[in-house]
């Protein structure tokens, strides 16, 4: 996407925060690939998605924004350098692919779910396919599915597939928050997949993921991020995500284990930055299990409304003083250029 108001946005609030780089207590380990990457590639110039591969430990799917042919990249996230790209076959000209999740059995889900017109196109669409064996250049042949939402058009950066029953799910980008939306219990590559409201989010979300468990929501926007309690998809709000600060943050996954929250922008030499997952030291006993605790462990910011990713007081009053400013240019965030 290009969002002149959004890179503005991100400048405004890294000057205003200042804020130094993370503590060696949120890296991860460099032996899995989840300490943090930048991705090198030249071709990826708007990364918009994130998901750890399943298949092959340390590597990360990702994806150009809109404007751009029907190709996702593995980047390995030891050295951020691309090492296989995938081009679909078997489908349209993708229009705006905004996410990328990886449902049960390897199987890659790519949503073309964005809408340059804010919210007019009649549907969008959903790709599936398998995640490849081998980590090399090749084609493969995917399923397309349309997708409309009951209560009419809308944008969309976010979705995700739950690990467990491959049921997929998105979430709408509205500025005052928007809502999580179901499919189907299987997606149809014949006819429509109507998506129903089931829960709203409190975010003005640009991507979401889901726990490997299946028992956690993460969900971030440019400048904050929630914790939710997956709930069925019936989801809780736990507490705020500690959302690094990034010029266009666009992306987010879990790492492989579920330990770790990746986050990218996007942007030439976009840099992928790693927060711990909250509850992770407590994933025998996450929210949605028998007995479990509810409290958003390490990595959480506090439980305030805002969603503004865990600042401080005095970072969060300079954060607020910076969108006002960027917002009270014309609200131009809403659209697309």
């Amino acid at each position: 996407m290009r969002r002149p108001f959004a890179l503005l946005a991100g400048a405004l609030l890294v000057g205003a925060l200042a804020v130094p780089a993370a503590p060696a207590a949120f890296a991860a380990s460099a032996a899995d690939g989840d300490d943090g990457f930048t991705i090198k590639d030249p071709r990826i110039k708007e990364s918009s998605g994130l998901a750890a591969s399943r298949r092959h430990p340390g590597v990360y799917w990702t994806h150009n924004d809109s404007g751009y042919g029907p190709q996702i990249y593995a980047v390995d996230g030891r050295t951020g350098e691309t090492v296989a790209t995938v081009t679909l076959s078997g489908i349209g000209k993708p229009r705006d692919v905004e996410a990328v999740s990886i449902g049960p059995g390897d199987q890659i889900y790519v949503g073309d779910i964005g809408d340059n017109l804010g919210g007019t196109w009649p549907y969008v669409w959903i790709y599936r396919l398998p995640e490849p064996k081998e980590l090399k250049d090749q084609t493969i042949r995917a399923t397309q599915y349309v997708v409309k939402y009951a209560d009419g058009p809308r944008d969309a950066e976010s979705m995700v597939v739950h690990p467990k029953t491959g049921r997929v799910y998105i979430i709408d980008k509205k500025e005052d928050g928007g809502h999580l939306y179901e499919g189907p219990a299987e997606l149809s590559a014949s006819g429509t997949n109507v998506f129903e409201p089931i829960a709203p989010v409190d975010l003005w979300a640009t991507d979401a993921a889901l726990s490997p468990d299946g028992t956690r929501l993460a969900v971030r926007g440019y400048f904050g991020g929630i914790h939710y309690d997956w709930n069925g998809g019936r989801i809780k709000r736990i507490d705020r995500l500690a959302v690094p600060l990034q010029r266009q943050g666009e992306s987010v996954t879990y790492s492989a284990d579920g330990t770790k929250l990746l986050y990218g922008t996007e942007g030439e030499n976009s840099p992928v930055e790693v927060r711990d997952a909250p509850g992770a030291d407590s994933s025998a006993k996450s929210p949605s299990a028998p007995g479990g605790s509810s409290s958003a462990g390490s990595g959480s910011g506090g439980s305030g409304s805002d969603g503004s990713g865990g600042l401080g007081a005095g970072a969060a009053a300079a954060a607020v003083v910076a969108v006002v400013a960027v917002l009270g240019l014309g609200r131009l965030l809403r659209r697309r250029s």
